[in-house]
């Protein structure tokens, strides 16, 4: 899996929003400057992200863009879908139009083990824990299951 540069500054610019949720309307100049995303950019991403009801906007010297929902009720895989689609693709493809043969047959459970695993860290972190810098423990059990690990250290 590869988070894209898209993701990356959508999640970036939702924390922000987030964090910034009880001042109304934030300008996407704002936005950008806070998170380093290059204004053009961040404006494709959040017309994404409105498209998916994320965040709304309003126009005017005192718009901006702000959250369609409460912080805590948005997850990691809301933003991700919004902007990049499916957790996990093989080719570009639906699942169910995979078909292995012989030994790579289980191959397919391995991509669907793949998606479930990243809907299970994705579906339960919430901007609201991004903001308050507290992961679910499950999460963050990972986490340090990653640190610890020696093999990923370079």
């Amino acid at each position: 899996m590869r988070v894209t540069a898209k993701v990356d500054y959508a999640l970036r610019a939702m924390a922000q929003l987030a964090a910034d949720s009880s001042g109304g309307p934030v300008a996407a100049t704002r936005l950008a400057e806070q998170q380093a995303i290059p204004l053009k950019f961040l404006h494709g991403v959040l017309a994404d992200l409105k498209r998916a009801r994320l965040v709304r906007s309003t126009r005017g010297p005192v718009g901006g863009y702000e959250l369609g929902r409460p912080p805590g009720e948005i997850t990691i895989a809301d933003v991700f879908r919004a902007v990049d689609g499916p957790l996990v693709t093989v080719r570009d493809g639906e699942f169910s139009e995979l078909e292995y043969a012989g030994p790579a047959k289980t191959l397919l459970e391995v991509w669907m083990a793949a998606r479930a695993s990243l809907r299970w860290v994705f579906e339960r972190v919430t901007l609201a824990d991004l903001v308050a810098g507290e992961l679910p423990p499950a999460a963050t059990e990972l986490a340090d299951q990653y640190k610890a690990d020696q093999r990923y250290r370079t």
